[in-house]
């Protein structure tokens, strides 16, 4: 367990390793916090927010370039996903959060059947067919969940600590995803036509 506190940055995205994530800053809270993390050229964790809180799992981010300032002291900053982290406990006493955490990794190495690799690339082109993705990447599960807007699915992703596990649970709940994401589109599609087009029978202005 680290004996410092890590600044919380509770945000309705999951951010993974390796990941670029621009953020507007522009809370009072969170121009404090940046500033402190900038001064000190140190990381922040990044930790999905909901209803019930925070998730107990977050990724840390690097700020790797402050694009903009304003006069008003909001900043535009490009931040990058590092360390994945589990919360222990969470610490109130400044304006934004802090946690105790524990940093972690995958559990040692293993083999990752070339197969699975295949299957997993092939189904996330359904998503993004034009998008290049490096099938030996050491953590392809993460360079494909990032595609996907199912921030619980790509929390629970985040969370588990075998990248064949990884691939195989996006195998099998990203064909679900893909049907409602197609449902969704198809909506957006005819739901402008209800009622309003030329080609129904009641409109013959």
């Amino acid at each position: 367990m680290q004996s410092f506190l890590l600044p919380l940055f509770p945000l309705g995205v999951v951010l993974f390793p390796d990941t670029p994530l621009p953020l507007h800053i522009f809370e009072e809270r969170y121009k404090e916090m940046i500033h402190l993390v900038l001064q000190k050229g140190e990381e922040f964790g990044v930790v999905l927010a909901g209803k019930k809180g925070v998730a107990h799992i977050g990724c840390t981010a690097s700020i790797e370039e402050v694009l903009q300032k304003y006069p008003d002291g909001r900043m535009d900053i490009l931040t990058m996903g590092r360390r994945r982290f589990e919360i222990s406990e969470l610490n109130e006493e400044k304006n934004y959060l802090q946690a105790q955490v524990t940093y972690f990794e995958d559990f040692g190495t293993e083999t990752i059947p070339l197969d699975l690799r295949k299957k997993a690339v092939e189904l996330f082109r359904q998503l993004q067919p034009e998008k290049a993705v490096d099938l030996f990447s050491s953590q392809l599960s993460f360079d494909l969940a990032r595609q996907i807007e199912d921030v619980e699915l790509k929390q629970v992703i985040l969370s588990m600590r075998s990248e064949k596990d990884r691939l195989e649970h996006l195998l099998d709940q990203v064909p679900t995803y893909l049907n409602r994401h197609k449902l969704a589109d198809r909506i957006r599609y005819i739901a402008p036509l209800n009622g309003h087009s030329k080609h129904f029978m009641g409109d013959r202005s």
